[in-house]
């Protein structure tokens, strides 16, 4: 079933690994990301768990998804694999009709650090350096200049509403604080793509709703394609299209 609204979504568990290989074409011309036939399982043998099995799905620019499902069921695995944080037991993830495991090394370095900006449930911040250091790792790691990468990091926690905490030591930033340091960081190289596991997981509700809604603002006004996973599904429902994750499986949630 192929659902409208510009998202494509096609299960194709039978399709076998081996027609997959990395040169293949991607199967939709316009889509910014897609699997095709995306399988990962842990361990071998009788203790072998399967938590992605036969994923197919293509997202085309400028959308917001939002990915569903209990805690457990892959969420943060299915991420990981479109980040190339983690690699598939078959299948192959593209990334601009282009297969990333033919990526080569520099192509690689850069898909992940500049194609594509990750949020995770726990910012990950360095608790001793400010919010604006903390924003500009990224741009330092690339060679930019420190002052550069500076002004360039107080833009984008102004953006986010944190003009006044710049210089604030993000150990003392409050959690929702924090949060928007990360999301500032994850958009700091202005990437395409924008993966978020869980960014409101750890927040209460009125700063889950402020964060979410931050992040909405930005992927507009940024024209990102953002790809969410939560179990709030109050949130998820605000999101262009929803998936449904479990038992392997990824299904469109009819509204």
């Amino acid at each position: 079933m192929v659902p409208p609204e510009n998202l494509s979504i096609t299960m194709t568990a039978e399709t076998t690994a081996s027609a997959i290989t990395p040169g293949s074409a991607a199967l939709h011309a316009g889509a910014l990301i897609e699997t095709r036939d995306l399988r990962k399982t842990y361990g071998a043998g009788g203790a072998e768990i399967t938590v992605l099995s036969g994923v197919t799905v293509s997202v085309e620019p400028g959308k917001l998804i939002a990915v569903v499902g209990p805690s457990g069921a892959g969420k943060s695995t299915f991420l990981h694999l479109l980040a190339a944080l983690d690699t598939p037991t078959s299948g192959t993830v593209y990334f601009e009709g282009k297969a990333i495991d033919s990526f080569q090394e520099n192509e690689l370095a850069n898909y992940r650090n500049r194609s594509l900006g990750f949020v995770w449930q726990r910012h990950h911040l360095l608790a001793d350096f400010t919010a604006a250091e903390n924003v500009a790792m990224p741009l330092l790691m690339r060679g930019a200049g420190y002052d550069e990468a500076l002004e360039t990091s107080e833009r984008w926690l102004r953006e986010v509403g944190l003009g006044e905490r710049v210089r604030q030591r993000a150990g003392e930033l409050s959690g929702g604080e924090q949060q928007r340091v990360a999301i500032a960081r994850a958009l700091v190289q202005k990437p395409a793509l924008l993966l978020a596991d869980e960014p409101t997981g750890d927040l209460d509700e009125r700063n889950a709703m402020a964060v979410f809604e931050l992040m909405q603002r930005l992927h507009r006004e940024h024209q990102l394609t953002s790809i969410l996973a939560t179990h709030n599904t109050i949130l998820a429902g605000r999101a262009d299209r929803v998936l449904q994750l479990e038992h392997g499986k990824l299904r469109p949630v009819e509204a």
